[in-house]
């Protein structure tokens, strides 16, 4: 039998992993059994447990890897309202809808999620609580928000575009499909925008006052 290179075994996982997570987003953690998963990185039954321990301990790795690449990305966002705002209408955007194999987890499998066992809930746990961080750090540098503040806002419009996709799949008619993105976006940045509403802080000012009592 030959043997292969440490970097074989590495690679082999982490195709499956990437194939896995289409296919469970696309049919659903039940609809998607480990034949079809592992047919779908070109390995058979036997090798599946080669790389897991088990179909749960698959399914938290996808979870995991998959909230690790959306924190990733929204940690690479500039820190400004247009960078935010560009987000959210990309998230909301007809071509996300239309893909749920390759969009966000939590839009394709958040019900299922949470009936599933310990380790793919504390994968989500953890994955969505630093998304949640990073979108409220985004608004406090964008926006000046305080912490409390920012991590309300974050945690509804998250809520907002996690709901409005799902319920945008669910529907059969285009057009009201539509309607439920456009009115998404317009939920979730009114949200963000609200935040531009709050007094503006005048740190230089403050910052003047202090030097000039230490002067004196």
């Amino acid at each position: 039998m030959p043997r292969y290179p440490v970097e074989h075994k590495a690679d082999t996982r982490r195709r499956i992993v990437e194939t896995a997570g289409r296919r469970l987003k696309s049919d659903g953690i039940d609809g998607s059994g480990i034949a079809a998963l592992m047919g779908d990185a070109g390995l058979t039954n036997g090798a599946f447990y080669a790389h897991f321990e088990s179909k749960s301990d698959l399914v938290a790795t996808v979870v995991a890897e998959q909230l690790a690449a959306q924190v990733a990305l929204l940690e690479a966002l500039p820190a400004s309202p247009d960078a935010i705002t560009s987000y959210v209408r990309a998230y909301l955007a007809p071509e996300h809808r239309d893909d749920a194999a390759g969009g966000c987890p939590s839009a394709a499998l958040l019900d299922e999620i949470g009936r599933c066992d310990d380790a793919v809930q504390h994968a989500y746990n953890d994955g969505v609580q630093r998304i949640l961080e990073v979108i409220a750090a985004s608004m406090v540098a964008a926006y000046g928000a305080g912490p409390d503040q920012a991590w309300e806002r974050a945690v509804g419009v998250w809520t907002v575009m996690v709901a409005t996709i799902q319920l945008a799949r669910a529907v059969c008619d285009p057009a009201l499909s539509d309607r439920i993105l456009a009115a998404g976006v317009n939920s979730a940045l009114t949200l963000v925008r609200e935040l531009d509403d709050r007094p503006r802080r005048a740190p230089a000012a403050r910052k003047r006052t202090r030097s000039a009592s230490a002067r004196g």
